[in-house]
């Protein structure tokens, strides 16, 4: 449909005789975005609204769901935490190439799913992307498994005489790398569909009491998830440094195989969505037709072009801002442009109002989006807090020695008990002290957790100093090897207080997007939280390398060297905080720049009708 002030035509206007009958609630269409569902079957009507879905999906599909998603989670985080371990021991890499393959795999992983959503949403639909994804991630896993077992894809044991060490060939780097690589992939395709293909299977479950069912639904994936990953960051990694590589890694697989059976054993009960045009690639559509049209001059009056827009409810004028992008809905010639029933003959040439809108409710978010990064820098530095494990006193009573990898639970506890800690102590507490209800805004609570991140930083900072100083009073500065006399809970204050600010920020994050972006835009803020940690190990990728060089200029010792003790990761941690501060800076910035959201005339108008 066009719209305009002046506009005429026979395309701007659409009349549907509509037949009224009796149509079950279950047989009604699904929601605005008109999706089929994939092997349906017609049958007649029935007294019970809910019968003509029980062929396919419901509750009896959760548990191959959730199972799917359990193992798959298990199995993919257990790989994680030790695996600086792993690249350093028998590839004998250093700290800063073995840190950068895990940074890029880090980087993958987190990209993937918004790859694996455009695919599934455009083409395959969600169930062929999670069978798809399952399979890959087994193919991937059993590949890093063998490289385990196989003496040839992996550089001989160092000589124990002169701790000579083989280098890697690039054979093996590029083995071990492609199965880096394939899980990426397949944990793309998971992670991608999994939430929201449960999701469909609940649509018309639990009647008017839908919106319960979904919402419990929703608490129970996140539940699980997170305890999953304390199961990957204690049980899997204490498999592999007490029983070694071959079994810790052949566990994952086994566990990866479960996942895909369980999944797929359930395929005939599914409710399957077909494919549908991608919210992404819509996006990609607007800017592909705002650069075809750029040549385009645009009016100060925007009602004297004609725009096109969806039938039904939708925005009929482009709004103002970011004005270069309101070329892409312009019709320059309506009988060309559309076809009979109203849509865009080329839609990578012609798009809605809506889509406009949707790209510049985007764009306008992206600096507040980009301050998470830093933080995501600062989560990321999971690596170093492991070498350092390694080298502390990791024994809780006479029999029982903690693995290294497993520190990584402690920031995954932080961000638990940050949540409780928050709502029943943080803000009643200021309340009483204010003598009034207290509620931050996402915004603020965003910046609380870029400050808790901040904090955290010189905690780490100041910890590994005390470490360092430690292992050279006792002689151990040329023994990479040596255990120092210091518990390894002096990690937990660190990891506490960055999990705390990560959870702190990415749910004020989701909570800010969901509030400033249209309806149909609401599952694009999982993608964003991906996308922005994906980023940041790019950037702390880079920012390694930086330091790891200018560090060794001089011929000096690296900073991040292997050898712990002779390295410098307090230097290293004190640029991150000092990174931080800067962040919190451009926040507060990015933040007043922003001006009022949705969410501040809400409160607003709330406070208006109050007085």
């Amino acid at each position: 449909m066009v719209v305009g002030r002046e506009s005429r035509s026979k395309y701007s206007t659409h009349i549907i005789a509509v037949e009224e009958v009796e149509v079950p609630t279950c047989m009604t269409e699904n929601s605005a975005d008109d999706e089929q569902v994939e092997g349906m079957i017609t049958k007649p009507l029935l007294k019970d609204d809910h019968d003509c879905f029980s062929a396919k999906g419901g509750f009896r599909t959760m548990p191959f769901i959730l199972a799917n998603e359990a193992f798959a989670q298990v199995a993919s985080c257990g790989l994680q935490p030790s695996m600086i371990l792993y690249l350093t021991g028998e590839y004998h890499l250093n700290m800063a190439t073995g840190s950068n393959i895990i940074f890029l795999w880090s980087a993958a992983t987190n990209f993937m799913p918004l790859l694996g959503a455009t695919v599934a949403d455009s083409f395959l639909g969600r169930f062929r992307m999670i069978l798809f994804g399952c399979v890959i991630s087994l193919l991937g896993m059993a590949l890093l498994w063998l490289t385990s077992m196989i003496p040839q894809v992996k550089p001989p044991p160092c000589h124990e005489s002169n701790k000579n060490c083989s280098s890697a060939t690039s054979f093996q780097l590029s083995l071990l790398c492609s199965c880096f690589g394939l899980m990426s992939i397949g944990f793309g395709g998971i992670r991608s569909s999994s939430l929201a293909f449960g999701a469909d299977q609940l649509q018309k479950a639990g009647g008017h009491n839908n919106g319960r069912v979904l919402e419990s639904y929703f608490s129970w994936y996140s539940a699980l998830s997170t305890i999953s990953l304390l199961i990957a960051y204690t049980c899997i990694v204490y498999v592999q440094e007490n029983l070694g590589w071959q079994v810790g890694f052949g566990i994952p697989v086994m566990l990866m195989l479960l996942s895909t059976l369980s999944f797929s054993l359930a395929s005939h009960l599914y409710v399957k969505l077909k494919a549908k045009s991608s919210l992404i690639v819509e996006m990609l559509q607007v800017a592909v037709a705002s650069y075809r049209k750029r040549h385009i001059e645009l009016p100060t009056e925007s009602s004297k072009m004609l725009y096109h827009h969806h039938r039904g409810p939708s925005i009929c004028l482009p709004s103002e801002k970011l004005r270069f992008l309101n070329k892409a809905c312009i019709s320059l010639d309506p009988e060309k442009d559309l076809t009979t029933d109203g849509t865009a003959a080329d839609p990578w040439s012609l798009c809605t109002v809506n889509q406009v809108e949707d790209l510049k409710s985007i764009l306008k978010v992206i600096p507040l989006w980009s301050t998470g990064m830093i933080m995501s820098v600062n989560n990321s530095q999971l690596s170093f807090s492991v070498l350092q494990a390694k080298f502390m006193n990791r024994k809780f009573g006479p029999n029982f020695e903690m693995p290294a990898g497993s520190c990584s639970m402690f920031a995954v506890v932080g961000a638990v008990l940050w949540i409780p800690f928050y709502l029943q102590i943080i803000l009643p507490v200021a309340s009483r002290i204010l003598g009034r209800p207290v509620h931050p805004s996402t915004r603020e609570r965003m910046g609380i957790g870029v400050a808790l991140s901040f904090v955290g930083m010189i905690v780490a900072a100041t910890v590994e100093l005390k470490r360092r100083s430690l292992a050279i009073r006792e002689g151990y500065s040329d023994d990479s090897a040596a255990v120092v006399d210091i518990s390894l809970l002096w990690l937990l204050p660190q990891s506490f207080l960055i999990g705390a600010g990560a959870i702190a920020n990415m749910v004020a994050q989701n909570e800010f997007y969901y509030s400033e972006f249209p309806r149909s835009m609401s599952s694009i803020s999982c993608t964003l939280s991906l996308l922005g940690i994906s980023a940041a190990n790019l950037v702390s990728s880079f920012l390694m390398n930086a330091i790891d060089k200018l560090s060794k200029l001089g011929g000096k010792e690296s900073w991040i060297s292997t050898n712990v003790n002779k390295g410098h990761y307090d230097y290293y941690y004190w640029v991150l905080a000092g990174l931080s501060m800067l962040n919190m800076i451009y926040f507060l910035i990015c933040n007043k720049a922003y001006g009022p959201g949705k969410e501040d005339k809400k409160e607003t108008t709330f406070h208006e009708q109050d007085e």
